[in-house]
């Protein structure tokens, strides 16, 4: 990277469509020390990953490293439309009036809602449970699926986990689909993605382990 001829470096700190992979806390932090390097912004893809998803607020936070831009989507007004980004002031010194516009941001109803959601899942205690879920989540789907062939690995952060399989997981999701259990792809459609509601419960979890490793167990 030579100064003035990069402008931004943009990436997940999980990626989600690429196939629920967490990004090392040092390969982040090289991001960062790159980016001021060479006078680039740091910016985050925080859409999927943020407002609790990882356990902490932003999933950034678990390396320490803090971007120069953020965005922000879905998750932000519970499912109403909204786009936001997050600047520093730096950041924000250099736009003027126009340089940047939102389809979905701005709207008071929707930023009522967001507003109510940020409170809600900034709060320490919620933050405590997702990191708990997550955990039990997660370690209980290595265990279980630990003896069967399909499964090359079991990765995530927080309540957004997935099951790197050895073959198609459309097949996966279809069956745990039609056993009451809703789930979808990632990667190049060899990960099994999960990103259960933030407020799932326990026993929910539970269930979700064995109807898992239940249907992995079968293609097998």
């Amino acid at each position: 990277m030579r100064r003035g001829r990069t402008a931004a470096i943009l990436v997940e700190p999980v990626q989600g469509e690429g196939g629920i992979k967490p990004a090392q806390a040092a390969f982040l932090a090289g991001l960062r020390a790159l980016a001021d390097e060479s006078g680039a912004l740091l910016i985050f893809d925080e859409v999927q990953c943020g407002l609790g998803r990882s356990g902490r607020l932003w999933a950034h936070e678990w390396a320490g490293v803090t971007p120069d831009m953020m965005t922000l989507a879905k998750p932000l007004a519970a499912g109403l439309p909204i786009g936001a980004l997050l600047v520093t002031q730096a950041v924000a010194d250099a736009v003027k009036p126009g340089d940047h516009g939102s389809t979905f941001a701005g709207g008071p109803l929707v930023c009522a809602a967001a507003e109510h959601v940020l409170e809600r899942v900034s709060h320490p205690d919620f933050l405590a449970a997702v990191r708990a879920r997550g955990e039990q989540l997660l370690h209980g789907l290595r265990s279980a699926t630990a003896g069967l062939a399909a499964v090359r690995e079991v990765r995530g952060s927080g309540l957004l986990v997935g099951v790197q399989l050895d073959r198609p997981a459309a097949p996966l999701v279809e069956a745990l689909r039609g056993a009451g259990l809703l789930a979808i792809t990632a990667g190049k459609g060899d990960v099994l993605r999960l990103a259960p509601p933030l407020v799932v419960q326990q026993t929910q979890v539970n269930q979700a382990i064995a109807l898992i490793a239940r249907e992995i167990g079968r293609m097998s």
